[in-house]
């Protein structure tokens, strides 16, 4: 199950951003791209193998300092932020796409993990996270005898 703030909004200002921009005009104003900018939702795939869940978050941009995770009650909670490029007086943008701010996404997990044994790594802007499974969630494999 996946939490995330709703935005009502968000999908409407993407149209009008989408439409507006090919005609060589800008519908939203500076102001409201700058609050468009101020929170952004990373892509996340989640997969189960027999012995764990697998979460990996793709994080371009973001420095792994700036990543915090957390659980809670069976509630896997990761924020942080992609912080802005400074701009020099000597650059000038023609185009400015990329997304900064903070976001934070939450999956409720299963209550049969082992969450003292979840390992996390970094690498090239991809956040993996091994969930283990507890020992009484794990599949059990019982061998029949036959007489």
């Amino acid at each position: 199950m996946n939490i995330a703030r709703f935005d009502p909004f968000r999908e409407f200002e993407d149209i009008l951003r989408r439409y507006s921009e090919p005609a060589g005009r800008n519908l939203l104003s500076r102001e409201q791209e700058g609050v468009l900018s101020a929170s952004w939702t990373p892509s996340v795939d989640i997969n189960e193998t027999k012995d764990a869940y697998v979460v990996k978050g793709e994080l371009p941009g973001v420095d792994k300092d700036n990543v915090d995770i957390s659980i809670e009650d069976n509630l896997l909670i990761i924020r942080g932020e992609k912080k802005v490029e400074t701009e020099s007086d000597e650059e000038k943008y023609h185009r400015k796409e990329c997304v900064y701010g903070s976001f934070e996404r939450s999956f409720s997990l299963p209550k049969q993990v082992d969450v003292n044994k979840v390992e996390a790594s970094f690498n090239n802007g991809v956040l993996k996270l091994n969930i283990p499974k507890a020992e009484e969630a794990k599949p059990k494999q019982i061998q029949v005898q036959i007489s």
